[in-house]
């Protein structure tokens, strides 16, 4: 990760506050991206067109498209490790809140234990640090924890704000409110999390299937020599050629977005 592309310093602390909407990629990865852009426009343009010129042309969005791919990737991998780690923190912070613990003092309790399990430099140890850091200058907890939230973008850690925020307010039992709060957004997470397993086999199977097409022209091609030179060498294959994969790219599309389970 390139630390000062994907974070932004705070002038008054050390910590610093990771833009989890970022990620700039160095130079190995991106390299790595547009190798796999290559390498995919190759084997279209070999499938589809068997030509250079196919190749030629489709190399430049594969370039940027395999770069763009990269970084999306790692950026929902960044946001799924933190997910992964907020819920951790939620769980310590709540049993902080209950042992009658104030809410800075929860934080920084936190901030030790998680660097416990994910290290100095775990994401949830960074975000509770650069918390406590904020509340020491006297910012209110609230803000803290909404600036985190608009930050993550992150759905559950906007609700955990907002109640808290409305849970302060009121000045009602808080330690039990963020128990009970806590409690839902884990439980969410425990969801969200089997759903992944249970589809995990779906998506192996998904991928497994993306790439049969090309299995079956390959095994065609090598099993009878010059079975589809018509499709290639004629304008209307070349037609029905671009139409199969148009048709495979939104096949494609449609089975992410099926396996695409919002909770």
């Amino acid at each position: 990760m390139s630390g000062a592309a994907n974070c932004t310093q705070s002038a008054s602390c050390g910590r610093q506050a990771i833009r989890y909407d970022r990620y700039r990629l160095s130079v190995p990865e991106a390299v790595f991206g547009m190798l796999q852009g290559t390498a995919i426009c190759a084997l279209l343009a070999y499938t589809f067109y068997r030509s250079l010129v196919a190749f030629a042309l489709m190399l430049p969005m594969g370039l940027v498209l395999g770069a763009v791919w990269e970084r999306q990737k790692r950026l929902e991998n960044r946001r799924q490790e933190l997910a992964r780690q907020f819920k951790e923190g939620m769980t310590i912070l709540a049993a902080s809140l209950s042992a009658g613990y104030s809410i800075e003092n929860a934080l920084a309790a936190g901030v030790q234990e998680l660097s416990a399990l994910y290290g100095e430099d775990g994401l949830i140890v960074r975000e509770f640090s650069y918390m406590v850091q904020q509340i020491r200058m006297n910012r209110p907890v609230e803000w803290a924890l909404d600036e985190f939230a608009k930050r993550c973008g992150m759905e559950d850690v906007h609700s955990f704000a907002e109640v808290f925020a409305v849970a302060k307010r009121s000045s009602g039992d808080l330690g039990s409110i963020m128990r009970h709060t806590a409690e839902i957004i884990h439980d969410k997470m425990q969801v969200k999390e089997e759903i992944a397993t249970l589809t995990a086999s779906r998506r192996f199977e998904q991928k497994i299937m993306n790439l049969i097409p090309f299995f079956i022209v390959f095994y065609v091609d090598s099993a009878s020599p010059g079975f589809f030179d018509q499709m290639y060498r004629t304008m209307v294959g070349r037609i029905l050629m671009s139409g199969c994969l148009a048709t495979y790219l939104a096949s494609y599309l449609l089975s992410k977005h099926f396996l695409n389970i919002e909770v």
